[in-house]
């Protein structure tokens, strides 16, 4: 079911889009219980290039970052549903628990995550600008998350 592409075949992408004059752009993030909020913000983050590039956090990295009740989807299942959503060109899984490995393989042009990140402080802000790209942070247009969502389902649903 997974719709991951591996590194290896990532990187060959990356080399041929870029030599097609391509903007990559690349977000990551775990994107368990997708909802409108990831949506809108993959949207806007397509909208900056020509190409979006997701990094989605394993399994294993999702447990060791979030406990053990987290991800709700497995990975595969994940994936799945973020390659089939329209602005999302690639996705690929990485285990560590940031995806600075992962951004210096693919040095993508512009990488964004959240207006909760200041840009300072978004992993691999270095090896995109000394490549000479863009880091920027995405404005949230909803008070949504996939943590919000559980507490109301358990809210709901635990009376």
């Amino acid at each position: 079911m997974s719709s991951s592409t591996s590194l290896t075949e990532l990187k060959a992408i990356r080399s041929k889009l870029k030599a097609e004059g391509k903007k990559i752009v690349f977000t990551n993030g775990v994107f368990d219980l997708i909802h409108a909020g990831h949506v809108d913000y993959l949207s806007k983050a397509k909208a900056l290039g020509d190409v979006l590039i997701v990094g989605l956090n394993s399994d294993d990295s999702v447990i060791r970052i979030k406990g053990n009740k987290r991800p709700i989807l497995k990975q595969e299942e994940r994936a799945f549903v973020l390659t089939n959503l329209k602005p999302v060109d690639y996705v690929v899984l990485f285990d560590e628990d940031t995806p600075e490995k992962l951004i210096s393989e693919i040095i993508p042009d512009i990488l964004v995550k959240g207006a909760d990140w200041a840009v300072e402080k978004i992993v691999g802000r270095e090896i995109v600008e000394k490549n000479g790209g863009k880091v920027m942070n995405i404005e949230f247009v909803n008070d949504q998350s996939t943590s919000k969502i559980i507490d109301l389902i358990v809210q709901r649903y635990s009376k």
